[in-house]
């Protein structure tokens, strides 16, 4: 099952993601919108307590001056003269409501009765204080109160005690609503500046992405400034020029490598077409026609072999070779190779000499290959007269395998591209000559491919005295990943 990433993904119920600037502008305008509303709840809630604060201070007070007024009543003149003073003391008081009532429920004064309700009139005791009500389109906050007279036989008054809060309501309701305007507007204002800062600050990114679009096999010079990015997108602009560089280096070897591999099977073929022209241009004898086929056979083989090694550096690169698993004794291998090419050798006036032994573990016949073609690529080189050397040892580093031959130096700047499939230094220095099948320039390639399949590393080395090819491999006790 194949996944889709981009921007055209989009999510199991079909909506399409948020692009970065847009979550980054909505965070803004919530972390905007947050912290506002928890300032306007807090400021909101400070004032209201501060209101009913007020509201109970003017409550209290008003209750009190009633008590103290009714405390100096002390005779029936004085009970008589009591409406009037509450009337002159509430005088310009349109804020406060009072219903006095005597014993027997008789309403001996009223101030403002109408901001009492039918429930509040009825009832003569027992209102709390603080205890609010709406009546004709106002807000009261009241409370009850029971008097006695002091003076003999004197009978029980009620009281109730309202405070118009309605100013104080609506001052709290227009603060609400400006504290809703002002944190949307602020959300909105916070919005439209993360949305800014988001752009600005994603501008590499959008140089990446246009960058990533005019990429072509022609244009892969293409890079991004990375001092313009900031810190935080640095690393990624980096990244993405590196990447841009290794597929710029990909990119040519496999153009080189396209038609180097173009060059090489071009000469087996035109060989097969020329020889097979000729043979059918007039009629020949069975033993020609013979010898055409042994002949076309030749070049049908050297086909073959380059494509059994194009498939084995495919599964190396793929990582599908064998997993090492054996135990293997490289001075054994060694030594099989050397008789085997005891005869080319000798035919080339060439020594072979094996030194030392290791213990390895690995693929049997994928290290006996490396070593086959480390041999058969120092015979190349090598002049009738000299000696090719293995010499097997073990360090701390692990097992080193060396072929060395003498020869001509390698230069310094060919040295990094001798494991390059099909590249040869030069025509001088590669006979024609192929041993081993591995003529066409892929053997220190495969060999490469084997070392690293086993956790090792070819290195190579060259002066003037020799050439030597340096075979690393685990010790025996180290895993291989």
């Amino acid at each position: 099952m194949s996944s889709v990433i981009g921007p055209d993904a989009k999510r199991p119920g079909g909506r399409r993601p948020l692009s970065l600037t847009a979550r980054l502008a909505l965070l803004f305008a919530l972390l905007a919108a947050g912290l506002l509303l928890l300032v306007g709840i807090v400021l909101e809630r400070s004032i209201a307590v501060h209101f009913e604060e007020l509201d109970e201070h003017d409550l209290n007070a008003k209750t009190a001056t009633i008590a103290a007024l009714i405390a100096q009543v002390d005779g029936a003149q004085a009970f008589d003269e009591l409406p009037q003073r509450l009337r002159d003391v509430l005088a310009g008081h349109e804020n406060i409501a009072v219903l006095l009532r005597n014993a027997a429920g008789d309403v001996i004064f009223s101030h403002r009765p109408a901001s009492f309700d039918a429930g509040r009139r009825a009832q003569e005791a027992g209102l709390e204080a603080g205890a609010t009500w709406e009546q004709g389109g106002r807000r009261f906050i009241g409370v009850s109160r029971e008097y006695r007279m002091p003076w003999p036989d004197a009978q029980g008054l009620h009281a109730l005690v309202a405070l118009d809060i309605s100013h104080h309501a609506h001052f709290l309701t227009d603060l609400r609503n400006r504290l809703w305007i002002g944190i949307s507007i602020a959300a909105a204002v916070a919005a439209l500046l993360g949305w800014f800062v988001a752009t600005r600050g994603l501008a590499p990114l959008a140089r990446v992405t246009a960058a990533a679009r005019r990429l072509s096999a022609e244009r892969l010079g293409e890079r991004i400034d990375e001092h313009e990015a900031p810190a935080e997108l640095r690393e990624l602009t980096e990244a993405f020029n590196g990447m841009l560089d290794r597929l710029q280096t990909a990119f040519g070897r496999l153009s080189d490598f396209s038609s180097d591999l173009a060059h090489e099977l071009r000469t087996p073929i035109s060989n097969l077409m020329t020889e097979t022209q000729v043979a059918l241009s007039r009629s020949r004898s069975e033993e020609d026609y013979r010898n055409v086929l042994v002949s076309n056979l030749e070049e049908f083989e050297r086909i073959a072999r380059m494509v059994s090694d194009m498939l084995f550096l495919a599964r190396a690169d793929n990582g599908l070779l064998p997993r090492p698993a054996e135990t293997v004794e490289l001075a054994d291998e060694a030594a099989a190779l050397l008789e085997f090419y005891e005869a080319l050798a000798a035919e080339q006036g060439v020594r072979l000499t094996l030194n030392g032994r290791a213990t390895v573990r690995g693929d049997r016949l994928m290290l006996r290959r490396a070593l086959s073609n480390l041999i058969s690529n120092a015979l190349r080189h090598t002049s009738s007269g000299k000696e090719v050397r293995v010499v097997i040892g073990t360090d701390s580093g692990g097992v080193r395998l060396a072929v060395s031959n003498p020869g001509e130096r390698i230069p310094a700047d060919q040295l990094s591209r001798l494991f390059e499939r099909f590249h040869r230094i030069d025509a001088a220095r590669s006979r024609p000559r192929e041993h081993g099948g591995e003529g066409a320039g892929l053997g220190l390639a495969i060999a490469l491919s084997i070392a690293e399949a086993h956790g090792g590393r070819i290195e190579v080395q060259s002066d003037e005295v020799a050439t030597v090819f340096a075979l690393w491999l685990p010790s025996l006790s180290a895993r291989v990943t």
